[in-house]
């Protein structure tokens, strides 16, 4: 699905509009903009999630919180889900703004909307002083049919981003990925590593864990493996392996189960499944080893 970027303004009329920043595009984000994707597709209109680059944290906390997704991983499962634009703007331009200034100058004047769909406790404006009973109570005015998507929930625990983050540092890979709707895992070019694992008959592709992307307990995973469109299972280590090594440089190595290719170079995607154990020192490498194996018996 093409769908076309933006990071400034620029006139799209009467469109169908999702609002909010959709970090990891979970569950409950992608029942906002699909459901904005649908109206417009009912109503023959084009279809736009506005959102930002970088989250309001930025902004109002000085810091930068770890996302969910990276980038390029929230683009394209923004297009995924059937999106015609994507404006991606800057928070701090627009963050003083009234409520008032950002739906007229903003939202009004550049996409006359003809439908705006948020989640339920969507916000903007300085001061927060934008929210949906705000939406709701200016829609007439402002020519456009308000929804609010109801909180979404997996069992009894609402979806968040939070929530899903919260799940992720604990290690307990299952829950997010429940919420999420999906594997959370990173992409990455193999990089060369010390070659250990070739040694003691384990070999590892070796990507990057991304620097802004929230951080998951040292440990050993079930993961599965996206390369050249085929997936294969496998066992991946993220940690400083300190069995083997004297630095506290965290990388992550995946033992790709049935395949002998050397990738390096080349693109993988490795998602994470569920946690096998949390990184520990053996005290040999015939232990290591057969800590190894046993990992990958058990996602055989």
């Amino acid at each position: 699905m093409y769908m076309e970027i933006f990071s400034e303004l620029i006139k799209k009329e009467n469109l169908s509009l999702a609002l909010g920043f959709f970090d990891g595009v979970h569950r409950g984000h992608r029942k906002v903009i699909s459901s904005a994707v649908n109206y417009a597709k009912i109503n023959g209109l084009k279809s736009a999630v506005i959102t930002f680059k970088n989250h309001p944290f930025c902004y109002f906390r000085k810091i930068e919180p770890k996302y969910i997704l990276t980038e390029s991983e929230r683009r394209k499962k923004i297009a995924d889900l059937g999106a015609d634009y994507l404006f991606e703007l800057d928070f701090e331009k627009i963050a003083s703004m009234s409520a008032k200034d950002y739906m007229e100058n903003i939202i009004v004047k550049n996409f006359s909307p003809k439908s705006i769909f948020t989640g339920f406790n969507h916000c903007f404006g300085k001061g927060k002083s934008g929210d949906t009973k705000f939406l709701a109570d200016n829609a007439e005015k402002y020519g456009y049919e308000y929804f609010m998507i109801t909180p979404q929930k997996f069992g009894e625990e609402l979806i968040s981003s939070t929530i899903i983050r919260k799940y992720l540092k604990e290690g307990n890979i299952k829950k997010a990925n429940q919420m999420l709707g999906d594997n959370f895992g990173i992409d990455g070019c193999v990089v060369k590593g010390r070659q250990l694992g070739r040694q003691i008959g384990f070999k590892t592709a070796n990507i990057i864990m991304p620097e802004r992307i929230v951080e998951i307990p040292f440990g050993a995973y079930s993961t599965s493996v996206i390369y050249k469109d085929k997936t294969y299972k496998g066992v991946t280590n993220y940690g400083i392996r300190p069995t083997v090594n004297n630095t506290n440089t965290a990388t992550v190595e995946t033992h790709i189960l049935d395949f002998d290719k050397d990738i390096y170079g080349e693109n993988i995607r490795v998602e994470f499944i569920n946690m096998l154990r949390t990184e520990k020192r053996f005290s040999s490498l015939e232990d290591l080893k057969t800590q190894i194996a046993n990992d990958i018996n058990s996602v055989l």
